[in-house]
């Protein structure tokens, strides 16, 4: 997926590096080496995929449509009937239009951050932003408090995202692809796959080497917190690597043609087919960022020629082939942009930054597929009664996954701080 800039002149990448080691991604072995398991926690969903759409896509054209809005609100598009009587969504969006009773459409969900930054930050932590405090992403918490199989990442991004690790410390930074998968072709990530004619066997050879190296540095190995993770890390570096697990989780080529091609052919959907092959493989945690969304300009034109047909492909395919392969209740996942767009469609045919009303979608991990919960006012303004925070929609998702979100951490100062300060759970969506 390309890299896009934003309309305040950042690029996106630019909050993409927020979850990456100085600014250019983690190799498998550095991402090992600077990560760690947290604890085991019973949960109803015991993977999770995270969907960010930067830039804020437009709720009155997608999920949340007002046909008897007024005038200059309305915009160019339909609504449609879904499966699920009485839930109308918009006419680019016939896939998921079939597929409704699998997942909950929340509208009304409001805040206050207008800017990119701001907001991305919000949606991806369930946190408000604070200047003294950089809290961890939903991934970093994840990989903390649930730990995978040794021979897998736990926490991977396809191609990257904007999700830190925050004060809980690189170690629980992502494995981010760099790179999206296209149909029918092997997919390599640096690092994972076994490139330039190395095999496993060369693998084996060099670990035993850091072995003879590593057995020379006892001594400072026991009084530096960094070195003394080395041999674990290395050691799990050499399991994932040599693991045919994990390389057939990544390698989308193996999918049946049909299956692959239902995702669609951009590289969200199959983004979308490899976040599903790696949750069934047992990754604990996969975000896929869908850049393209800040449509100031030539709003409708945008979304009809493409940007949100890629994601009603991509998404719809998800949401079914989860559920046929009966991995929809032990995956929880979430799809949401930072904010939504105005009603009042400007005069370059665009909308602008409105963090007042937007959508989010949840799903799996006991979440009732089928339902709207909360609504925006007749115009897409705001709530139409109480609002529903990105607190309360990201208490949710932990519930989901079996994770208590007033829970306290402590930064490496010793400050305490729960991993989320305000937000309740959404009952009702279960």
């Amino acid at each position: 997926m390309a890299i896009r800039t934003l309309c305040d002149g950042v690029k996106r990448r630019d909050f993409l590096k927020a979850g990456v080691l100085g600014g250019a991604g983690l190799s498998l072995e550095n991402f090992l080496r600077l990560s760690k398991a947290g604890e085991v926690r019973p949960a109803k969903a015991t993977s999770a995929i995270f969907m960010m759409l930067t830039g804020g896509p437009s709720h009155l054209d997608t999920f949340d449509m007002k046909p008897d809005g007024a005038s200059e609100n309305r915009g160019e598009f339909k609504p449609i009937s879904t499966n699920v009587p009485g839930i109308e969504i918009s006419e680019l969006l016939p896939k998921l239009s079939q597929c409704a009773d699998k997942f909950a459409l929340l509208r009304g969900v409001s805040h206050t951050q207008a800017a990119h930054p701001l907001g991305i930050q919000y949606l991806c932590t369930g946190n408000q932003p604070v200047p003294s405090l950089q809290f961890p992403g939903y991934g970093a918490v994840v990989s903390k408090e649930l730990p995978g199989p040794s021979d897998l990442p736990g926490f991977v991004a396809i191609p990257s995202t904007p999700e830190s690790a925050g004060y809980l410390g690189v170690q629980y930074a992502p494995l981010q692809t760099n790179s999206t998968p296209k149909v029918g072709k092997p997919y390599s990530v640096r690092g994972l796959s076994l490139a330039n004619g190395l095999t496993v066997t060369d693998v084996h050879k060099r670990t035993q080497l850091l072995h003879d190296l590593d057995t020379k540095f006892d001594r400072i190995e026991k009084s530096n917190d960094l070195v003394r993770g080395l041999n674990e890390f290395a050691q799990q570096a050499h399991d994932i690597v040599g693991s045919p697990r994990s390389r057939e989780a990544f390698d989308i080529s193996r999918e049946p043609r049909a299956v692959a091609e239902s995702f669609g052919e951009t590289a969200f959907g199959q983004s979308c087919l490899l976040a599903t092959r790696l949750v069934e493989a047992g990754v604990r945690f996969v975000t896929v960022t869908y850049g393209g969304w800040d449509t100031h300009s030539n709003n409708f034109k945008t979304l009809k020629g493409g940007q949100v047909g890629a994601l009603d492909a991509g998404l719809a395919a998800l949401f079914t082939t989860l559920s046929e392969r009966g991995l929809l209740d032990s995956t929880a996942v979430y799809v949401t942009g930072e904010f939504g767009r105005t009603p009042k469609i400007n005069p370059r045919s665009g909308r602008d930054h409105w963090p007042r009303a937007m959508f989010s979608i949840l799903a799996g991990g006991g979440i009732r597929g089928g339902q709207v919960y909360g609504a925006s006012d007749k115009n897409g303004m705001g709530p139409d009664a109480e609002a529903i925070t990105p607190d309360h929609v990201a208490a949710t998702f932990y519930h989901c996954l079996g994770i208590d979100s007033t829970k306290e951490y402590h930064t490496s100062s010793g400050r305490p701080v729960m991993i989320l300060r305000e937000g309740t759970v959404l009952e009702k969506l279960f």
